[in-house]
């Protein structure tokens, strides 16, 4: 039995083998396992929205609502248990073209109208400055993003763009290579200090150093005048897009999109979970800095980071910096720590300010997002957090300092691991991901700014849903404003996956109130790895994205 669209309003019947019959270059079909009627949802103004052509995807300047002309503001954190959580689910990384190219636009529609069905809010997209100002400086091409907002748009959906001035490419997930723009490779290859620097020597380009944050080495701008320039010229293409298909802006600060140092990559081996990672403070700019920092309160540690501080594989209490009475709790590692982890949030302040200052009154919100690193949380020092630039320790909170640098600039805080639980944590790790959670709704609370969250690795069983679920409500701290779904491909759509993601944006949008998933909850995950064996999952042929 074929999917059906009744009028201007349309119901998805989802029936055993039902298919989404798609165009030619779309290999395969998409199967919807079995759901009660209560879980069918409702595609709203599909055929009607179907029908508009190109020209008239987009709102005109002449349409423009009330809220063109109200400042861009935060209302205030979601704290009632009664609040809707929308759902939005990211789109594949390759899901632009190295040629700048929309990838697979059957094959996306397709998608895009099946995630319409499941009830989901919208999709989020990274718009890798690798592709988009990959010729030369200030030439940007954002055709392929516009293809995708016309698409998105057509089938009533939101999308979150990322302002992603990070490397795709070395780390949990990453499926595809996107380097920065070639012409700001060469200026690394010129000057290998524009990129962070670990004690050994070992260069990272996932990200240029926010050591020469104010400096013009990238062709006469500083790095932080690039990612204006590019944030402005996103703007100005899509202005009409904003606050009416475009509602969020998320704005990259680090790797993989994140505010922190490349303190655990993966390429090449450098890092293996649980390891406590290393500082990344040894390009001639960040040292210079942190040697004028000494100075000025007359000490002489300013010659490098702690030579105490292990390797990336070590376990903290391996090391002398970070075991329990470390020299992370003495008068010189409080100074350093303090340096480091401020660098960071003066990286973030800056690129925040001008991000605000490009998209404020457009109607659509900032965002940032913080990594969830959640092993050695249950050891004094938090190891791992603190090679990450998160002063946070037994006796330091690190995350409110960044709630209210965020709550200046009324900016949504984006915290991954939401859907991890202790009691599947290795024990030798002292992971708390609900440790960590927790007091990352307590500071975004306390800082009065909203709290959205993703999940960290990959998950399609009924329990990771009901953690999500459970951590969404507000019994203490703040409740999630919003929900990221990673990520859309295959897998997806397979038969009990596809039914757990329609049964979780169900329960997200009746305020968690669904048990089912709960009930349903899977057991024996490898969480590092990153996907359930699911022995009962029948192998179909599906239409995603690969």
């Amino acid at each position: 039995m074929t999917l059906t669209l009744h009028s201007s309003t349309s119901f998805i019947n989802l029936k055993d083998t039902t298919s989404l019959k798609t165009p030619d270059d779309f290999s395969g079909t998409i199967c919807f396992k079995q759901i009660k009627p209560s879980c069918c949802l409702r595609a709203k103004n599909s055929m009607k929205e179907a029908q508009l052509s190109n020209d008239n995807i987009f709102m005109m300047k002449s349409r423009k609502s009330d809220k063109w002309e109200k400042l861009h503001a935060i209302s205030g954190p979601h704290s009632s248990n009664d609040a809707k959580v929308p759902v939005f689910v990211m789109l594949p990384l390759d899901t632009i073209t190295l040629g700048g190219n929309l990838n697979k636009p059957r094959a996306m529609n397709a998608s895009l109208m099946a995630l319409k069905s499941a009830g989901v809010e919208g999709v989020m997209v990274d718009a890798w400055w690798g592709l988009v100002e990959k010729d030369a400086p200030l030439k940007y091409n954002w055709e392929g993003y516009a293809k995708l907002g016309q698409m998105v748009q057509r089938h009533g959906l939101k999308l979150q763009v990322v302002m992603s001035f990070h490397q795709c490419g070395g780390n949990v997930g990453d499926s595809c290579s996107i380097p920065l723009p070639p012409w700001v490779l060469e200026e690394i290859g010129k000057n290998p200090d524009l990129v962070y620097t670990d004690r050994s020597g070992r260069r990272n380009p996932e990200y240029i150093s926010l050591g020469c944050d104010s400096l013009p080495v990238l062709r006469g701008r500083n790095p932080i005048q690039v990612y204006t320039d590019y944030m402005r010229s996103f703007q100005n293409r899509f202005r009409d897009y904003l606050g009416e298909v475009i509602v969020e802006i998320q704005v990259g600060m680090g790797p993989c999109g994140e505010l922190r140092y490349p303190a655990y990559p993966e390429s090449n081996g450098t890092w293996r979970f649980p390891g406590i990672g290393e500082f990344q403070c040894y390009d001639k700019y960040m040292k210079a800095s942190l040697e004028a920092s000494a100075e000025a309160i007359g000490k002489d540690w300013g010659q490098g980071g702690p030579h105490d501080a292990g390797q990336y594989n070590q376990f903290p209490e391996e090391t002398g910096f970070f075991r329990r009475d470390g020299t992370w709790n003495t008068e010189y590692g409080q100074f350093f720590l303090e340096w480091y982890s401020g660098k960071l949030l003066d990286h973030g302040d800056r690129i925040l300010a001008t991000a605000k200052g490009i998209f404020q009154g457009s109607g659509a919100k900032l965002s940032g997002k913080v990594a969830g690193i959640h092993w050695h949380y249950r050891t004094r020092s938090h190891a791992a957090e603190l090679t990450a630039g998160y002063y946070n320790t037994r006796h330091h909170d690190g995350y409110l300092p960044i709630a209210r640098m965020f709550s200046k600039h009324g900016v949504v805080l984006n915290f991954t691991c939401m859907e991890m639980r202790d009691r599947e944590q290795p024990e030798s790790a002292n992971c708390s991901p609900e440790g960590l959670v927790q007091q990352v709704k307590m500071v975004t609370r306390t800082a009065g700014i909203e709290l959205a969250g993703e999940n960290a690795l990959e998950r399609y069983d009924a329990g990771a849903y009901a953690q999500v679920l459970a951590t969404s409500r507000s019994k203490s701290g703040n409740g999630l404003a919003a929900f990221t779904y990673l990520r859309m491909n295959k897998k997806l759509f397979e038969g009990d996956n596809w039914r757990h993601l329609v049964e979780f944006v169900k329960s997200m949008s009746e305020h968690g109130q669904n048990k089912t998933l709960a009930e349903r909850d899977s057991r024996g995950t490898n969480l590092y790895v990153g996907f359930i064996k699911d022995k009962n999952v029948k192998k179909t042929k599906e239409a995603a994205l690969a």
